[in-house]
């Protein structure tokens, strides 16, 4: 049988691109749809465990009249968690989103059914019993859930699958906070692991119906309001906001280290990890004690922190409070998300900085918006999702520049000091090695000619082998074919001719990557090194 070499082209898309979009609406709708329903139960939870009444409006635990049994709630929502987790399905503890990962990499993007179940409700009994977590995690979870369900019905293959997994993701996030283009940069920097038109349409056709629809389902954007800010085109904005973002970062990784601490520590504890997410809700309900405000997802909270009224009680209670209840409670295991909480915290960071400047208020909501955005880059490692989230949350277009610096001066700060985001540290502590970095393949930049032994003449004239790769290919699809088809050699063919005139081995295509690794590590000063070649002519 003979090979038939792929024609050359910038992008590997074929006609199935159609069909993958078309599916990715009905899943944009099934995702909306999930992600309108968590947010209706946790409303719901939150009524009967601090109001013990029946109704899915949005309510804050900090009214409730409780007093002081608010501490037993969270303990008893944790307990639940606990036991689902137990007899149901131990995948729904955690933030959402590292599951997500790990069952695009190691599970073929297969994701068991219960989870499509359990992992909604388990959120929802987490937060409204005052968790301080976010919704965002497990809706981005349960979207991918849904997509990973319908494409186990269809005859597909592993890239296909996660490119609805990821489809359902990016939905139940757009949905959410009505961000669809941040949604699509999320999943590309956080989920897809490449950048290609055959998962990207689909993912972005999903997120932009999940978009419409929340619309009439949730109501139109932006998310959180804030007053009209102009002239942040100055040195003076830009300058702070650099700085700013510097220190976000500190704080980011700070909050990692600070999680994963607690983490360990229950780790440690000599009892089952059914029973932690009970005890972590002991220090929610502590927390709540001191900071009632600090108590389940607190949107309200980052939506007064971007009005530039946050009381400096407010700020503080956030930054102490909220962090430590959050820390601990999601270190316990229990099932919530992380965006909310840390988009909270980065926002105070900033508040705090403009009301120790007395800033005006405009001015506090700019600056709470600026630590809104960099703790996002900073936390998640994802420096151009942070950019379009904190602009699509607010429509706060005169801030693009300085969040634009703050985002890229955490992204590096974090990059610089953690070896890993929050996120993927989960994935590295179960012995899974995650690379956060994108590239082309170094092979694609060299073609088969470059590396080929060239033959005789008289062996020019030979006739074609069963598999052969063109002089004119790149060096990855000689890989490719020798990789699927087990070989070491592989006859090369001159395209314009169809006669054979040479040959490449696996050593012939190693060479091509120790260009790439020159390219990366031989340190050279040009002008001289010009000099000097023409001095010896």
């Amino acid at each position: 049988m003979q090979s038939k070499p792929s024609a050359l082209r910038d992008f590997t898309v074929d006609r199935r691109v159609w069909l993958f979009s078309v599916v990715a609406i009905g899943i944009g709708v099934c995702a909306t749809a999930l992600a309108v329903l968590l947010l209706r139960c946790i409303a719901l939870s939150t009524n009967l465990f601090y109001y013990y009444r029946f109704s899915s409006a949005p309510v804050s635990p900090a009214g409730s009249p409780l007093g002081h049994w608010m501490v037993v709630v969270p303990v008893v929502g944790g307990l639940f968690v606990g036991l689902m987790a137990r007899f149901g399905s131990d995948k729904i503890r955690g933030h959402g989103i590292p599951e997500a990962i790990e069952a695009i990499l190691l599970h073929r993007a297969k994701v068991d059914p219960k989870i499509a179940v359990l992992k909604p409700i388990s959120a929802a009994i987490a937060i409204g019993s005052g968790g301080p977590f976010g919704a965002e995690g497990p809706i981005i979870m349960t979207g991918g859930a849904v997509g990973s369900l319908i494409a186990q019905w269809m005859h597909v293959t592993d890239a296909e699958r996660t490119t609805l997994l990821v489809a359902g993701a990016a939905a139940g996030m757009s949905a959410t906070f009505a961000t669809p283009v941040a949604a699509i940069l999320l999943a590309v920097e956080l989920l897809l692991f490449e950048w290609r038109p055959r998962s990207l349409v689909p993912v972005a056709i999903a997120s932009a119906t999940a978009g419409i629809l929340r619309v009439y389902w949730l109501g139109a954007g932006p998310l959180f309001q804030m007053p009209g800010i102009s002239d942040t085109h100055r040195v003076t904005f830009a300058v702070g906001a650099l700085l700013l973002g510097a220190l976000l970062g500190l704080v980011s990784a700070a909050m990692s280290r600070m999680m994963y601490a607690f983490e360990d520590l229950f780790e440690h504890l000599h009892v089952h990890w059914m029973w932690w997410p009970a005890l972590g809700g002991i220090g929610i309900g502590v927390g709540g004690l001191f900071s009632p405000r600090g108590l389940g997802v607190g949107y309200d909270n980052i939506a007064e922190l971007l009005q530039g009224h946050a009381t400096i009680g407010l700020i503080v209670g956030i930054l102490i409070a909220k962090s430590l209840m959050w820390a601990f409670s999601l270190g316990s295991g229990t099932s919530g998300g992380v965006l909310a909480p840390l988009l909270m915290i980065g926002g105070a960071v900033g508040a705090m900085v403009g009301y120790l400047t007395h800033a005006p208020v405009e001015i506090q909501a700019f600056w709470a918006l600026i630590g809104m955005g960099s703790m996002l880059a900073g936390s998640l490692g994802v420096p151009l999702t942070a950019i379009l989230f904190s602009l699509e949350v607010t429509h706060c277009l005169p801030a693009l520049l300085p969040l634009t610096m703050a985002c890229v001066a955490s992204y590096l700060v974090t990059a610089l000091l953690m070896p890993r985001s929050i996120l993927t540290e989960k994935l590295s502590r179960r012995g899974y090695h995650l690379t956060r970095e994108y590239g082309v393949d170094p092979l694609e930049l060299v073609i088969v000619k470059e590396l080929m032994f060239p033959l005789s003449t008289s062996g020019a004239q030979e006739t074609l082998p069963a598999f052969y790769v063109y002089a004119d290919e790149t060096a990855r699809g000689a890989a490719e074919l020798m990789a699927t088809e087990g070989l070491e050699t592989l006859t090369v063919v001159d395209r314009s001719t169809q006669q054979v005139c040479g040959t490449i081995s696996l050593n012939n295509l190693l060479r091509g990557r120790t260009r790439s690794v020159e390219r990366e590590n031989e340190r050279l000063r040009l002008f001289n090194y010009v000099t000097e070649q023409g001095g010896h002519n």
